[in-house]
């Protein structure tokens, strides 16, 4: 069995890498990590916020099925997640994350991993470090639970979450408490795990997530220079209110941002993509030089992108827009994956999913009680040959609105929840080169994606009956995605009554 290394590049908006025609030299890493891969061109991701994009990724589900739609919301027992079943398979699974919506917050996401670090939070947890001595590490223990307690506390109280936003308090806790995580360390971390682990008797299933393009935006000083060579004194001044601004991250603009703020967000967001990408570029370098690429399967994705004040949204909250949810998708595998070729068929990154249980050999029994039974076709590989894709290019996206920023949004602009319908749960469908974004029942949109990739002409008025063919498709998904979906408990544990479970559903023997 292969070893898998599963990388998610949080934030990351696919039209700023240069693989993806960024006039600008962003990704020059990824670009050449991407060259000797499959890329997919319409890679679409199933949500548009961290908790129920990875949670998809991981259980190959819609969010309407998992549920995993708030940070407060907590993964079904029956649905297994692909670190559970890879780990009842036989693979040794650790985890990497710079996100604390997903190491800290207790969501079941982080099920089935043999070990998993974070590196965000006022408590990281990093592999052990012998040096310490047994009082330091306890210490580090005590303080470590604490700081969870803590930090599930904030996660459930909309009067503290507000506060935390004040901007005199999230300079403090933006800086000091790892809200980012750290890039570098979390590769050093890999590198070394890696190095330690590989050829130990069982293959290796690695999950990196980075965090670098996250808000706020702080990138070395050298990256700034070439990103935005006229910063000026104006420029640090606006981008230091923006970056302690953090109510402001996710909330709707109701006046567009003049062409100058703009400019300097964007220069500096592309400036985080490029200094991540330098250290992507270590982690992928070593994985090549080392031999690992040969055995060894590589995804690279996003889990959704980000908003700058495209059709007046900020961050990534609300809506299903081609700039948080049209994501990049890389995959090396070259026994499976073709070197260098370029996919157009629109793919859902939920089926990251069924693409690494394919290529580790897990397919399940076809059931129809179970959505993710179909692993063969499911897979990503099938949509590099020239078989007919199994979802036939047929791919949806959810934007469940997250409570916590509704209620921050309530407190400082409640006239844009009703105006903007922030309350109504958004999705997109797409079909060929057309995409359909509702709001509840409410056409939003109907655009021609191939020659208008930024959503400017809608085409709902002048092509009404292919509107109405793609709402009746969201309908119909949403009603069988429901169907699926069931709630049991969940301890925390692979336990014998989830090997149990994972035989029943045919997924180990």
């Amino acid at each position: 069995m292969p070893d898998i290394v599963l990388i998610i590049l949080d934030t990351q908006r696919r039209d700023r890498l240069s693989i993806y025609g960024h006039p600008q030299q962003t990704s020059p890493h990824l670009d050449e990590f991407a060259t000797e891969s499959t890329l997919f061109e319409r890679a679409i991701a199933p949500a548009q916020w961290t908790v129920p994009s990875h949670a998809s990724m991981f259980t190959g589900l819609y969010p309407s099925t998992h549920q995993v739609t708030q940070a407060t919301s907590k993964l079904s027992g029956s649905y297994p997640t692909l670190a559970e079943i890879l780990q009842a398979d036989g693979y040794h699974t650790a985890g990497f994350c710079n996100n604390p919506l997903v190491g800290v917050l207790d969501t079941g996401l982080i099920r089935g991993f043999n070990q998993f670090f974070n590196y965000a939070g006022a408590a990281p947890n990093r592999p052990l470090d012998l040096t310490r001595t047994w009082v330091r590490r306890k210490i580090s223990q005590q303080w470590r639970r604490f700081a969870l307690h803590v930090s599930q506390y904030f996660a459930r109280s909309d009067w503290l979450f507000r506060i935390s936003l004040h901007p005199m308090l999230t300079p403090l806790w933006t800086r000091w408490v790892n809200y980012k995580g750290n890039t570098a360390r979390s590769i050093d971390d890999l590198i070394d795990y890696h190095k330690v682990h590989r050829g130990g008797g069982q293959p290796l299933f690695l999950f990196l997530n980075l965090m670098g393009t996250h808000m706020p935006y702080r990138p070395p000083q050298d990256y700034i220079k070439r990103f935005v060579p006229d910063v000026d004194k104006a420029a640090y001044s606006f981008i230091n209110r923006f970056n302690a601004d953090a109510a402001r991250w996710a909330s709707p603009v109701e006046e567009p941002l003049s062409a100058w703020e703009s400019h300097i967000i964007d220069g500096f967001y592309n400036a985080e993509v490029a200094h991540q990408d330098y250290h992507l570029g270590r982690l992928l370098r070593y994985l090549k030089d080392s031999g690992a690429l040969e055995d060894t399967l590589v995804i690279i994705a996003t889990d959704h992108g980000e908003g700058h004040g495209d059709h007046h949204f900020f961050g990534h909250s609300f809506v299903v827009y081609q700039e948080l949810v049209h994501v990049p998708l890389v995959i090396s595998y070259p026994q499976m994956f073709p070197v260098g070729k370029r996919i157009q068929t629109n793919v859902s990154t939920r089926r990251i999913f069924h693409t690494v249980l394919d290529v580790a050999g897990i397919t399940p029994p076809i059931d129809e009680s179970n959505p993710n039974a179909d692993v063969k076709n499911l897979s990503l590989a099938r949509s590099t040959n020239c078989a007919p894709d199994s979802e036939n290019g047929l791919v949806f996206a959810e934007a469940f609105p997250p409570q916590t920023l509704l209620s921050v949004i309530e407190h400082h602009h409640p006239h844009l929840i009703e105006s903007m319908l922030l309350t109504c749960v958004r999705r997109g469908v797409y079909q060929d080169s057309h995409k359909l974004a509702v709001a509840n029942n409410y056409i939003e949109g109907l655009f021609d994606i191939a020659v208008d990739p930024t959503e400017q002409v809608n085409l709902a008025e002048q092509n009404r009956q292919l509107a109405t063919d793609l709402q009746n498709k969201i309908s119909a998904f949403v009603q069988l995605a429901q169907h699926y979906h069931t709630d049991s408990p969940y301890d925390g544990s692979v336990s014998p009554d989830v090997i149990n479970h994972l035989k029943a559903l045919g997924y180990i023997e």
